[in-house]
């Protein structure tokens, strides 16, 4: 099918460009001794996973319906966390997954005897982290997110075979990563010498074009060897970064001091991350002297994707493509306005453009009541 023949709104993942990220991921899997699994929270578009599960171990979730998602459109190892478990979760994760990842104590001590037989672990809180946004920092002050005391953990080592450390976001920065796994060893090391495995979590950026890949292998290789544990590191974001566009039309162009595009698609129900961290959108076009805030078409007034100066000059029906629209993006669509979900398309590796998920109104009925 031809790209043209497609009615926007739409993401438009490319199975090449994630094809490009699960190389450097099976790199860091050959020279790490690392497992990687895919963060559901991040990314879950299970149309994707028939590639994507060729170079990763499985997947790892924040809910009962993604750890089922993660069991049977991705298989392979199912690991479960969340940040609090009812008692009909347990029931449900129990029978599909292979590691169980508790974020206190009290969950671990209170569910113990209904997944005893299922490898458990324990979330820690370093009490450090890397972010650029206080809403995303793990560690921050006040956090609900793990366990911080090294003697309580010390008290339940006997029912726990691994532990995660979820402490970075969007982190870049090699030496930041390298300088924090080293804190890591020596606070954590009483503890890291009596379970079989750790997590690292995701946040790690590695998959970037300027990221030193070979360092980082050997860092985590010999973390891995000077505590006789398997490595498992989750990355979302850097397994589909940079592999999907939103795909938009202009309907109007408005004049109020600046020229405002208004476009056939919502920050707020379309890439609602932009919203939350206050970002504007990557846009897929040449700079110029063109100058155009971009906003969605929700009645919301802080809908605005950007502001922006481009080489081409915007006329009603001109298509604009916003890049990185994967990660925290389909995840996070919503019905707001009732305005048209974006079609979900994939494009293969031989080139052949799908139409996976056309949403339309009983869709929208349906969501509701």
């Amino acid at each position: 099918m031809n790209k043209q023949q497609i009615k926007t709104p739409y993401y438009l993942i490319s199975e090449k460009k994630i094809l490009k990220n699960l190389k450097k991921i099976k790199y860091v899997k050959t020279h790490s001794g690392a497992k990687l699994v895919l963060a559901l929270k991040c990314f879950s578009t299970w149309a994707t996973f028939d590639l994507i599960n060729k170079y990763m171990d499985g997947t790892t979730s924040s809910s009962s319906y993604e750890t089922k998602l993660g069991h049977q459109k991705f298989g392979k190892e199912t690991h479960s966390f969340s940040v609090a478990y009812s008692v009909d979760d347990i029931k449900e994760i129990r029978k599909v997954s292979d590691k169980i990842i508790f974020n206190s104590i009290y969950q671990l001590k209170m569910f113990y005897k209904n997944v005893k037989d299922i490898e458990l672990g324990l979330r820690i809180n370093p009490g450090f982290s890397y972010s650029n946004f206080d809403l995303a920092d793990p560690a921050k002050k006040f956090s609900r997110l793990g366990v911080s005391s090294v003697r309580k953990i010390m008290t339940i080592l006997n029912k726990i075979d691994g532990i995660m450390f979820h402490y970075n976001c969007e982190n870049n920065d090699f030496k930041i990563f390298s300088n924090m796994l080293d804190k890591i060893s020596v606070k954590f090391g009483k503890i890291l010498s009596k379970v079989k495995w750790v997590s690292l979590g995701g946040g790690i950026s590695f998959t970037k074009d300027d990221y030193p890949l070979d360092a980082f292998c050997h860092k985590l290789k010999k973390f891995g060897e000077d505590h006789k544990v398997q490595i498992y590191l989750e990355p979302g974001e850097a397994v589909v970064t940079n592999s999907c566009e939103l795909v938009t039309t202009v309907l109007d162009i408005v004049k109020n001091i600046k020229n405002i595009v208004i476009v056939d698609a919502s920050v707020e129900a379309h890439m609602l991350d932009l919203l939350v961290y206050r970002t504007f959108a990557k846009i897929n076009t040449k700079a110029g002297n063109n100058k155009y805030i971009i906003a969605g078409k929700s009645c919301l007034a802080g809908d605005i994707f950007g502001e922006y100066k481009i080489s081409n000059k915007l006329k009603i029906g001109s298509i604009i493509r916003f890049a990185d629209a994967a990660g925290y993006t389909m995840v996070k669509k919503n019905w707001f306005n009732g305005l048209k979900m974006p079609s979900i398309v994939v494009k293969r590796l031989n080139g052949k453009i799908e139409i996976i998920k056309q949403f339309l109104y009983n869709d929208f009925l349906n969501s509701l009541s």
